[in-house]
């Protein structure tokens, strides 16, 4: 048995940006016989619904970008993150959901300043937190292909 922390929307919560989920019935299914951690960083800091947010290079490095207000809101996204990360210290595997600033792990997208796309590929912030202690990690699309 693994210990799986996921994201919360995979698994039917509501916590998205608009209040809805993104369940995946068929990884739950796969992921029955594991310990399943569930985590939102977005939806504990910020609620839901919330406004959305961009994943946005700066000079002070990546950082989450409120669309509604131009805000950072990156500082409670990185607390969660290693609290959550100090508080599981035996986690196996991380399954993000694919294109999130918080959860993607290869998918988020990435714009400078001006909103032009620089990539496609990146990590969002609480994956960075996971990578760097060495955890590792899949978007939720991909999972299927390791099992």
């Amino acid at each position: 048995m693994k210990t799986i922390a996921i994201s919360a929307c995979l698994l039917g919560e509501k916590c998205r940006y608009d209040a809805t989920d993104n369940k995946n019935a068929l990884l739950i299914e796969q992921l029955q016989e594991d310990e399943i951690i569930p985590f939102c960083p977005e939806d504990d800091a910020f609620g839901s619904p919330r406004p959305t947010m961009d994943l946005v290079r700066t000079p002070h490095g990546d950082k989450a970008i409120s669309n509604a207000s131009g805000e950072d809101l990156s500082a409670p996204i990185q607390a969660y993150a290693c609290a959550f990360f100090d508080a599981h210290p035996n986690i196996d595997l991380v399954i993000g959901k694919e294109r999130s600033p918080s959860c993607g792990v290869c998918s988020a997208k990435l714009y400078d300043e001006e909103k032009h796309l620089l990539s496609s590929y990146e990590a969002g912030l609480m994956m960075k937190e996971a990578q760097k202690r060495h955890i590792s990690c899949i978007d939720a699309d991909k999972y299927k292909e390791i099992t």
